[in-house]
């Protein structure tokens, strides 16, 4: 069956969602609005936010599922993921250096969205019949925007997130895995789809405490054995720096000129693919984290909104910055393919760019297995963001179902072709952050005004949950947020 028909229209359709006239100026436009009537929280509280999220880790006592480091570690394995390693390739690939600035951009603005959606995935949350906690876009756009309006939002969130988890959380991620291996130690496709599915099966059937659990072990190995290795390299590169910032500064504004077998991009180009590859990268503003934030053991949903945040600048200007410099930095970006005569393909730029910098094969090896472990852990994480949705959609007869079919997915995407569904994916992306950016600005009041509230007793998030409890008491909508974790229909702000 030809499919270069429907892909051309995906790719098409993809393009209009991720172009300069849709998603990018809401997108950009959210982040800079919550900045501003959040006082840029982002930059003034992140040190208190780091110090909560990776060292005090938990509030012991409070409800959920999960504690705030695994419901951080949860997010950062749906994020951290191909986008990191190829998405950053592809968008200094074709839009230059100075795509590189707009991910920052992204990632900076973006902190901002990530917090509010995680503040408002724990803020409206709802205890399932299972005694879980569910919540996210699917349930803070409904409960938090009344009417026919808010129900449209969420319905059409939920829909898009699971069909969106087949795809870029599920498909995409274990194809990337397959064909790295293969390519790198030849193991067939279908002994890394069996054991991939495998390793899923073990993993989901056991819900968010097990996905919790192995997450909080995983993620900051990947990260730190992935970081160490390109710092590596850019202190064996550190010549080359001021020479890459340069480029990635000038080339934000200027676009770039061909170089080599570089074609050259316009700005809007530049910005384009430095958006949409780092919305990719971290999912600021489409709403997904905030599920995962809604499992969180929290005293108050500000604590779990900062920690939440901390994802976005560990994704982005911790990890994307390390493989984009890395490209940059080693001249990779524009190296020419010996056996095309053109510009080298961002699919191999990554792995050619730590090659430059490491002995032997150690460069291949580490961008291998850390895609390997990136990709492994996206599709824990998208796997609870879809049942979550599911649940929404169905109810809880249907949660365990949509785990062992989603494991068994797995294994199609590590052995088949997958270039419509990358292109179906990248669509479903945007349309999962169009209802919750929508939700994100009609319910920005009740974010700043409970935001400041908050931080007026306890700026250093050192508070206890007994403190937060005395600090809090009386407040309209507290008890019953604190009792049965769902948000009161009288809370102030509603009318935002």
């Amino acid at each position: 069956m030809d499919l270069t028909g429907l892909q051309s229209a995906l790719e098409t359709f993809s393009g209009w969602i991720w172009g300069p006239w849709f998603l990018i100026p809401l997108l950009l436009g959210t982040g800079l609005y919550l900045t501003i009537r959040l006082g840029g929280l982002q930059f003034i509280r992140l040190g208190s936010a780091l110090r909560l999220g990776l060292f005090t880790r938990k509030d012991p006592g409070s409800e959920g599922d999960i504690s705030q480091f695994q419901a951080l570690t949860t997010a950062l394995a749906a994020t951290v993921g191909t986008g990191n390693i190829v998405g950053v390739a592809t968008a200094i690939g074709i839009g230059g250096p100075g795509a590189l600035f707009w991910m920052w951009v992204t990632g900076l603005l973006g902190m901002a969205s990530k917090y509010s959606e995680a503040f408002l995935g724990v803020r409206f949350r709802v205890t399932d019949s299972a005694g879980e906690k569910n919540g996210g876009p699917q349930q803070y756009l409904e409960r938090g925007i009344r009417g026919w309006f808010g129900k449209t939002l969420a319905l059409f969130f939920s829909i898009a997130a699971v069909i969106a988890c087949f795809g870029i959380g599920n498909m995409t991620q274990g194809n990337s895995i397959a064909t790295n291996l293969e390519s790198s130690f030849n193991v067939p496709t279908w002994v890394t789809g069996i054991v991939l599915t495998a390793f899923a099966l073990v993993v989901l059937v056991g819900g968010i405490k097990s996905i919790g659990r192995v997450t909080a072990g995983l993620v900051p190995i990947m990260i730190v054995f992935y970081v160490l290795g390109a710092i590596y390299i850019l202190i064996a590169n550190v010549g080359a720096l001021p020479a890459a910032f340069a480029q990635i500064f000038t080339e934000a504004f200027t676009g770039t000129s061909a170089i080599g077998g570089f074609a050259g991009s316009a700005i809007i180009i530049a910005v384009q693919f430095g958006v949409a590859r780092g919305i990719f990268s971290n999912e600021s503003g489409m709403g997904s984290a905030a599920i995962a934030a809604a499992a969180a053991q929290t005293s108050h949903p500000v604590r779990q909104g900062l920690v939440s945040m901390t994802q976005t600048f560990i994704d982005t200007i911790i990890v994307v910055s390390c493989t984009g410099l890395v490209i940059i930095a080693t001249g990779t970006w524009n190296q020419i393919d010996p056996e095309t005569g053109e510009q080298i393909s961002p699919a191999l730029m990554t792995g050619e760019a730590f090659s430059h910098g490491l002995p032997g094969d150690w460069g291949h090896i580490i961008v291998t297995l850390g895609l390997v472990m990136f990709a492994g852990s996206t599709i824990l994480g998208w796997s609870y963001y879809g049942e979550r949705n599911v649940e929404r959609l169905f109810g809880r007869r249907a949660v365990m179902p949509f785990r062992i079919i989603f494991s068994l997915v797995v294994f199609i995407g590590c052995t088949v072709q997958l270039g419509v569904v990358w292109a179906f994916s990248d669509a479903m992306n945007g349309l999962m952050a169009f209802p919750n950016l929508i939700g994100l600005l009609v319910l920005s009041g009740l974010v700043a005004r409970e935001t400041r509230q908050y931080l007026k007793h306890d700026p250093k998030l050192r508070a206890s949950r007994e403190e937060v409890d005395a600090f809090m008491a009386g407040t309209p909508g507290w008890e019953e947020w604190k009792t049965e974790g769902v948000g009161s229909p009288a809370l102030p702000g509603r009318k935002d």
